[in-house]
């Protein structure tokens, strides 16, 4: 039996500054742009791998939310303790490269871990957390 990670979900406040780091800082391609009223799922993922997903949708559009319970969720994201993804690459120093000159928030820069990994994080547009590890 085996079993795949299919779509991860992350939560976007701004559907084209989140275009602009996942599609064009990280490279990822655009899968499905949905709307609905005034929200809007993206769905990117990497080229040539099209069972592997990121779901970007807006956060707390569960109607059973509270105003209330909407407000620090918001918080939460911003603060960039909401969630987090990691993902890996061949080339981490090439890729931090061009993120960070692409504008991105640097949280951390490359570093080989004492635990055996090599990686690196910044923060999307929305504050998630995004840690990218060194391919072995």
């Amino acid at each position: 039996m085996e079993i795949t990670v299919h779509h991860a979900f992350l939560p976007h406040t701004d559907p084209e500054a989140a275009l602009g780091f996942y599609r064009d800082m990280l490279g990822l391609e655009v899968r499905k742009d949905v709307g609905y009223e005034d929200m809007r799922w993206i769905t990117v993922g990497p080229p040539g791998r099209p069972g592997t997903s990121i779901v970007l949708h807006p956060p707390a559009a569960d109607p059973g939310i509270t105003d209330e319970e909407r407000g620090t969720i918001l918080e939460l994201i911003a603060k960039g303790v909401y969630t987090a993804i990691t993902l890996a690459t061949d080339d981490l120093d090439g890729l931090f490269d061009r993120v960070q000159a692409a504008g991105a928030e640097v949280v951390q820069e490359p570093i080989d871990q004492d635990y055996g990994i090599r990686d690196c994080a910044f923060r999307d547009p929305a504050g998630n957390l995004i840690r990218i590890n060194q391919l072995t």
